[in-house]
């Protein structure tokens, strides 16, 4: 059962996809795309190329867990996914995401002007692998 996880930007989207098995990230990269639309035609139809199950979207979350306008960009792409045709869409807090995602770059010695669209697809590896391991 693949799954797909889906760190969502305003220019870049990172993605990720497990293995077969659901168990660990398989793949992990950028989509450029700053049209909400057009992008979800494009997740829609790369779910079902490679057979993915259940998207993991990622929902930001202000510190003290309420929700500001990032989090209902989210959830109107959620919406958006699915008339697409896409499958099951989870909601995932992916309230760290992004800053780990920057510190492990920077811990592996990449410079921030150099990582900036790498770090998105990080991001979407830790939302992938934080549903995974909730699964278990």
């Amino acid at each position: 059962m693949r799954i797909m996880a889906i760190d969502l930007g305003d220019e870049r989207t990172g993605l990720a996809v497990s293995d077969e098995l659901g168990i660990l990230c398989g793949e992990a990269w950028t989509v450029k795309e700053w049209d909400h639309a057009r992008l979800a035609r494009t997740i829609a139809a790369e779910a079902e190329k490679r057979g993915v199950q259940t998207l993991v979207l990622g929902l930001p979350r202000n510190m003290d867990g309420t929700e500001g306008p990032r989090a209902e960009k989210s959830r109107a792409f959620r919406e958006m996914l699915l008339q697409e045709g896409a499958p099951e869409v989870v909601m995932w807090d992916e309230r760290r995401s992004s800053i780990e995602a920057h510190q492990i770059l920077h811990a592996n010695g990449k410079r921030e002007k150099k990582h900036r669209s790498t770090v998105d697809a990080v991001a979407a590896s830790l939302i992938l692998e934080g549903y995974l391991a909730s699964r278990r």
